[in-house]
């Protein structure tokens, strides 16, 4: 997983007045939670707290948050990003504190690479999931988990089960969930038409009553 180190100031200001003041001053005010610690009310550069967040890009990752109380350096990840409507600024964001030795439960995105030879061939490439849920130490976890499909010819199918993911973390989500697959363009539209059927009937259905 993605490890970045970010600074943050406490804050003893609230409400919206204050929170327009700090937006005003370049920062953006933020709130920490943790299992074992009271909520803490903090404010970030905004410059360098975006250019963090451009990084991750939405991407699971540790976050190194140096705090001014002297306290040590937390481990966090954020929970809760609040942008303005209008002009896409930031305007508050919510953190919350982790323990990188205790297991957790995470999304991981896939990233499918290549081009399948079924595709070549004819075939239409189907990718039904796009995400998996895995579980296992923050820093175990990876960003992602790449897909090379390649060698998939038409009736092949990848599922969850046949991912490479990394020692000492487990797949939660169903290993026989199919993840990638070729299919023939024929077979693509019979399972379409299998669809609409159902749909097709109750409306004739209801145009009857």
């Amino acid at each position: 997983m993605l490890k970045v180190d970010m600074t943050a100031q406490t804050r003893n200001t609230f409400g919206k007045g204050a929170a327009r003041v700090i937006r005003r001053a370049g920062k953006t005010p933020a709130v920490l939670y943790g299992p074992k610690t009271d909520p803490m009310a903090l404010e970030l550069n905004t410059k360098d707290f975006t250019k963090g967040l451009l990084f991750i890009n939405r991407r699971n990752a540790v976050v190194s948050l140096s705090v001014d109380d002297g306290s040590a350096t937390k481990h966090v990840m954020v929970k809760e990003i609040q942008a303005h409507p209008i002009h896409d600024t930031l305007v508050h964001a919510d953190f919350v504190e982790i323990s990188l030795d205790a297991d957790m439960s995470l999304s991981v995105p896939l990233k499918f690479t290549g081009k399948a030879k079924g595709v070549d061939l004819g075939g239409e490439m189907h990718n039904p999931v796009s995400e998996v849920l895995l579980t296992g130490k923050p820093l175990d976890i990876p960003d992602f988990i790449e897909i090379d499909v390649t060698s998939l010819s038409i009736g092949d199918s990848l599922s969850c089960a046949d991912l490479d993911i990394p020692a000492g973390v487990s797949m939660v989500t169903d290993g026989s969930k199919i993840c990638a697959s070729v299919t023939t363009m024929h077979a693509s539209a019979a399972d379409e038409d299998d669809a609409e059927a159902p749909a097709a009937e109750e409306k004739a259905e209801t145009a009857a009553e």
